[in-house]
């Protein structure tokens, strides 16, 4: 099972939550997708308890993501043989990327596709230029295997909390503002908003393959 809000095979809901899947699984198909991970201090986790407190205030209950990532990629079926030429693909584009900063500390709400489920996230504002690029190699090698390639104009962000439903009014207005206030006054904001992209990971399955940046 994927975190990534996107694409999802369907199930049974009630084994998820409530939330819809949107492609059908089958056998010797691999939902995968590419990200660069972020991994919280734990000061950024009790900065999401507050947030999640915040929002309950204004009648919006919230569930924590299980990881944090930026998407570069939708999800997509990987064939299983496609998956070694497809991370290769990968890597050979990638080689001589370097790594860099990346600044998310803007709240913004999301919605799926399908308007099944709302996000709660943090917009990428320092490296976004560089994520673009990173998005246009791995579109090329998403095209040389007939994939779906990324969104045109896409908010990078990394994804905090999900709710069932298309609740967007309920957290916009000043429950967004609020919470914002929350991100801006939490002692370290700053330091807890920012990493550094120094690989680009792509998930198979329960499978993760990681590409190091230079």
């Amino acid at each position: 099972m994927f975190s990534d809000p996107d694409r999802e095979h369907l199930d049974d809901v009630s084994k998820h939550g409530g939330r819809v899947r949107s492609f059908r699984h089958e056998r010797g198909n691999w939902a995968s997708f590419v990200y660069v991970a972020f991994h919280p201090r734990e000061e950024f986790l009790e900065m999401l308890e507050e947030l999640e407190s915040v929002a309950r205030k204004h009648g919006v209950v919230l569930t924590k993501m299980e990881d944090f990532h930026i998407s570069l990629s939708q999800t997509v079926v990987l064939r299983h043989h496609w998956i070694n030429p497809f991370v290769q693909a990968l890597r050979d584009r990638l080689c001589s990327v370097r790594r860099f900063l990346c600044v998310a500390d803007q709240l913004k709400v999301y919605v799926n596709n399908e308007k099944t489920r709302t996000f709660l996230g943090l917009e990428v504002v320092t490296g976004q230029q560089q994520l673009q690029e990173v998005v246009s190699e791995v579109d090329k090698s998403l095209q040389e295997f007939n994939l779906e390639t990324f969104y045109q104009n896409p908010s990078f962000h990394v994804s905090l909390f999900w709710c069932v439903g298309e609740v967007t009014n309920s957290l916009l207005g000043d429950c967004l503002l609020e919470l914002q206030k929350v991100v801006d006054e939490f002692e370290d904001s700053d330091v807890l908003t920012r990493f550094y992209a120094d690989e680009i990971s792509c998930k198979c399955g329960n499978k993760v393959m990681s590409i190091p940046l230079c």
